[in-house]
């Protein structure tokens, strides 16, 4: 029997988080101090904690796609553009303008004056060229690696000291959206100047965004605080100005039920990953719950061909259409996590309904293993020339319910006789094993982007490459390849015309699930819990929050 772990709340919550937190330290005080009548009307001031689930890696921009580091690199950093949530339309930022060639070859943009980065030094043109030669390049001796949402670049030119001109070898249409998302945080030259091994000191970071990093704890804690001259901020925002919160402090809080304990007994404000059997709970005592769609890969487990065991279509095939889905999202999850109805999520720009083709079909199920060569055998496994079936898969931590869901899949791949191993992602060799496909032929994966190019990022041989083609990112000598998937994202990535380029995606989605590539299980939102007093949190167009806005209303 499937059983499903519940926070059940407990007395004496408050020394939950031992000497870290202490009772009544929750920001709102300060705002409360402040003696604002009108609760609908911003209050400056207090200090907002933050529980996070994991620490923050790297934050060399590029890298913000990790969420504990993107939570923090939208606070600190500011974009070009900004991606309005809503619309997903394309706004000023840091570019108060810009203007595109015909063929999406050449984009130039024209910097907003007085932009200056934490340490003094200005946000012009050039600093806007140093980052996107660093980001489209990478630098080798440094050891920073390209930008996953920069395709096709060649070079920029600082045309004068507010306007910068940059040049691709091949289209790039994906480019104006990649300028609003967290891997193009602007940074300043000092830290661009750092190898890639110092940018997880999140002090190292010297960004132009509403709030600074004040001290850290490294694993542990971070704060920042408010920068009182900025006056940038996205320019259809309705807040300009500093941000209306002093500090910010993220503590890292591993486990679920102890960032809740922590918010229902005030010491926490906001929590990030809140399990989906605990937001009833948290509802019931007042509590608001956001999910934020990442609009971009589902969450899905994905095969390496690579693997003789999944190299015939026939069993990825098979083991699809073992997957029942709807069990898995009505067993383990809330309405928060909406079924996926194909590789990409319905609010992603050039979603496909491929909901006929993800059928969970168990009878089609057995026949395909049985054409395949795999038969049941005295104890009910497949088999085939002496070998069983069986397979094994990491957990990934960073994903919802992530072990509970390869748990469940384990469970209805069983009823067809093939057996799946749930790994540990926290062993030491977990990392290097998931880059093997001998030693996981199963692997869960998700990406975030509201732009089509997401799907390229995901299966292309030098972005994350989560097939494990030849020539990606393991480092076993691999014989698989798809060529024709890897045409097909050549194009998506260069495609300038707009209809044309999202048919290309259509195509690929269809791919993908006709070569069983990929089993999408649900649309991934990230999911955070405040208290009622937290106001005007919001989120960039996949999920991570910016506190810019928000504010910490009085308490009764």
């Amino acid at each position: 029997m499937f059983i499903i772990r519940r926070f059940r709340k407990r007395a004496g919550l408050a020394f939950l988080l031992g000497a870290t937190l202490l009772a009544g330290t929750s920001g709102w005080g300060a705002a409360q101090a402040a003696g604002a009548d009108d609760r609908s009307k911003p209050v400056q001031g207090g200090t907002l904690i933050y529980l996070e689930q994991q620490a923050h890696t790297n934050l060399y921009p590029p890298a913000g796609g990790f969420y504990p580091n993107g939570g923090i690199l939208n606070q600190i950093t500011d974009k070009l553009t900004y991606q309005n949530p809503k619309t997903l339309e394309i706004e000023p930022w840091i570019a108060e303008s810009w203007t595109v060639n015909a063929d999406a070859t050449e984009y130039t943009f024209k910097i907003r004056k007085g932009v200056t980065f934490s340490d003094g030094t200005p946000l012009d043109a050039a600093a806007v060229a140093k980052n996107y030669d660093t980001f489209g390049r990478g630098n080798r001796e440094l050891k920073l690696p390209i930008s996953e949402v920069i395709n096709n670049y060649d070079r920029s030119e600082v045309i004068d000291p507010h306007t910068v001109k940059f040049y691709f070898k091949k289209p790039s249409p994906g480019f104006l959206q990649g300028t609003s998302v967290i891997g193009s945080g602007l940074v300043s030259l000092k830290t661009l100047a750092l190898p890639y091994e110092a940018l997880g000191d999140a002090t190292k970071i010297i960004g132009s965004g509403p709030f600074v990093v004040a001290r850290e704890t490294l694993g542990r804690e971070l704060t920042l605080k408010a920068r009182p001259d900025y006056n940038w901020g996205p320019a259809k925002l309705k807040h300009q100005g500093r941000a209306y919160l002093d500090e910010i402090r993220y503590i890292v809080t591993p486990e679920d039920s102890v960032r809740i304990g922590a918010l229902l007994a005030g010491q926490a404000d906001i929590i990030r990953q809140i399990q989906a059997y605990d937001e009833k709970q948290v509802e019931d005592e007042g509590y608001l719950i956001y999910a934020p769609s990442t609009r971009g890969v589902n969450n899905s487990v994905v095969f390496r061909p690579d693997n003789p065991l999944v190299a015939d279509v026939r069993v990825r095939r098979a083991l699809l259409h073992a997957t029942n889905t709807d069990e898995i999202v009505s067993t383990l999850f809330s309405t928060n996590y909406p079924k996926a109805t194909s590789i990409i999520a319905k609010t992603a720009l050039g979603y496909v309904d491929l909901s006929s083709k993800l059928a969970y079909d168990i009878e089609k199920a057995k026949r395909l293993l049985d054409e395949a060569g795999w038969k049941p055998g005295m104890n009910g496994w497949r088999q085939k020339d002496g070998r069983m079936l069986e397979l094994s898969a990491y957990e990934s931590l960073p994903q919802p319910q992530n072990k509970e869901t390869l748990q469940l899949i384990a469970q209805q791949w069983e009823k067809i006789g093939v057996k799946l191993n749930v790994l540990t992602a926290d062993s030491g060799s977990a990392a290097v094993n998931n880059l093997d496909p001998a030693k996981a032929p199963v692997s869960p994966a998700m990406v975030g982007r509201a732009d089509p190019d997401v799907i390229k990022s995901q299966y292309y041989p030098t972005n994350r490459n989560v097939l494990l083609q030849k020539g990606g990112n393991s480092d076993k000598v691999q014989a698989f390849a798809d060529e024709r998937l890897n045409t097909l994202l050549d194009q998506l990535a260069s495609e300038p015309d707009r209809v044309k380029r999202l048919a290309i995606a259509g195509e690929v989605q269809n791919y993908v699930i006709d070569q069983a590539y990929a089993i999408p299980v649900f649309e991934e939102p990230q999911a955070f819990a405040a208290a009622p007093y937290v106001k005007d949190v919001s989120f960039e167009a996949v999920g991570r929050p910016s506190f810019y806005s928000t504010w910490l209303a009085p308490r009764r």
